[in-house]
C-alpha cells in the first residue's frame, strides 16, 4: 500500500506542477481534457485514483507523456525496468493488461508498453493530440489494430504504424494470447 500512495504523491506533484508550468487553472484544464475539477482536487491532494483514460487525457491536454505524470526524478543514465515492478495501467476483463515500461527523455519522447490481449479482448483507445505517432509490434499471437474504423491484422512478427490523432483500437484475435510492445512517439513539446 506504501507504493501506492507514494504513486499518488507523485502523481499529485507532476501534474500541480505540469498544470502551473502550461499556466492552467484547475477549471481549464478540467474543461480542456474533459476531467472534472473535484477530481483534479483530489488528484492534486494526492486522493483521486484515476483510470487510464483519465491519466492519457490529462497528459495529451498537457501536452507530455503518461509516464511523465508518473515518475519520480531521473536516477541515472541507464534504466533498467522490469515488467512486474510496473503496475498494469488498463486491465482487461479478459485478463489483458498495458504496462507502461518507461519514456525516453528529451524533446520528443517516446513511451514504451507492453500488452498483452487475450482472444477477443480490446482496448478503444481516443484520439491522441496531433503529431503522436504509434506503432505496435507483435511478439506472440495475433491481434486487429482498428483506426478509422478500418480493420487491419497485425501477426506475431509483424509492427505496424499508424497516426495516433484518429480513434483506434486493439483487439486480441486467433486463438492464443497476443503479446506486443506499443511504442508512443510524441511530439517535441515546448522548449
Amino acid at each position: 500500500m506504501a507504493e501506492t500512495e507514494a504513486a499518488l504523491r507523485t502523481l499529485a506533484h507532476n501534474v500541480r506542477a505540469a498544470r502551473t508550468r502550461a499556466g492552467l487553472s484547475l477549471d481549464e484544464l478540467g474543461r480542456r481534457a474533459k476531467v472534472s475539477k473535484g477530481a483534479l482536487v483530489a488528484l492534486e491532494k494526492a486522493q483521486g485514483n484515476p483510470n487510464f483514460a483519465t491519466l492519457v487525457r490529462l497528459a495529451d491536454t498537457l501536452g507530455i507523456s503518461v509516464s511523465a505524470l508518473m515518475e519520480g526524478p531521473a536516477e541515472g543514465r541507464v534504466r533498467i525496468v522490469s515488467a512486474d515492478a510496473v503496475m498494469p495501467l488498463w486491465a482487461g476483463e479478459k485478463g489483458g493488461e498495458a504496462r507502461l515500461m518507461l519514456t525516453t527523455s528529451g524533446p520528443a519522447p517516446v513511451e514504451v508498453w507492453r500488452w498483452k490481449l487475450e482472444p477477443g479482448e480490446e482496448y478503444p483507445s481516443h484520439p491522441h493530440q496531433s503529431g503522436v505517432v504509434e506503432t505496435v509490434s507483435v511478439t506472440a499471437g495475433e491481434m486487429v489494430l482498428v483506426v478509422d474504423g478500418t480493420e487491419h491484422p497485425v501477426d506475431a512478427g509483424q509492427t505496424a504504424t499508424f497516426d495516433g490523432d484518429g480513434p483506434h483500437t486493439y483487439r486480441g484475435s486467433g486463438t492464443e494470447t497476443c503479446h506486443l510492445i506499443m511504442t508512443v512517439h510524441l511530439p517535441p513539446g515546448p522548449a
